[in-house]
């Protein structure tokens, strides 16, 4: 553009961001920022009021089985495993709300339970199958830390 009064020649330059460059950068930290809650809220969720070491007593009522058994498991973050190393495994899980299923499993024997865990009791029930047939019964447990 040239100026009529003193005859100089004037540019304009418009500076133009382009589009992506703001909806990328917009996208990055949002990313960024969820990652980093994630970081930092993750392992305070994944904690449980039921963490740590329980004994559970397994009673038959139907079933060619022993009448009764008595496991030691921990739950950590909710999930239920065997304390100690023995012929049997179990694995299972605990909701937030204390809702829990467990199987225990040994050689070729199976089952699985249900039931319900407060801070330092739980009950529910089982069924399993076996080499002699089928059974079924209750459980208890209850904190020991």
């Amino acid at each position: 553009m040239v100026s009529e009064l003193t005859g100089l020649t004037v540019s304009m330059v418009k500076y133009y961001e382009p589009l992506i460059d703001q909806r990328l950068r917009a996208w990055l930290l949002t990313f960024a920022l969820a990652l980093a809650g994630v970081a930092v809220a993750g392992p305070a969720f994944a904690r449980t009021v039921f963490d740590g070491a329980w004994s559970v007593l397994i009673v038959t009522h139907g079933g060619a089985y022993d009448t009764a058994y008595r496991y030691e498991v921990r739950i950590t973050d909710g999930t239920v495993i065997s304390d100690a190393s023995g012929p049997a495994t179990v694995q299972g899980r605990v909701t937030p709300t204390g809702a829990v299923k467990v199987t225990v499993q040994a050689a070729n024997q199976r089952a699985d339970g249900s039931g319900y865990l407060s801070r330092n009791r739980g009950r529910g029930a089982w069924s399993g199958q076996g080499m002699s047939g089928t059974c079924n019964g209750t459980w208890e447990a209850e904190r020991r830390d």
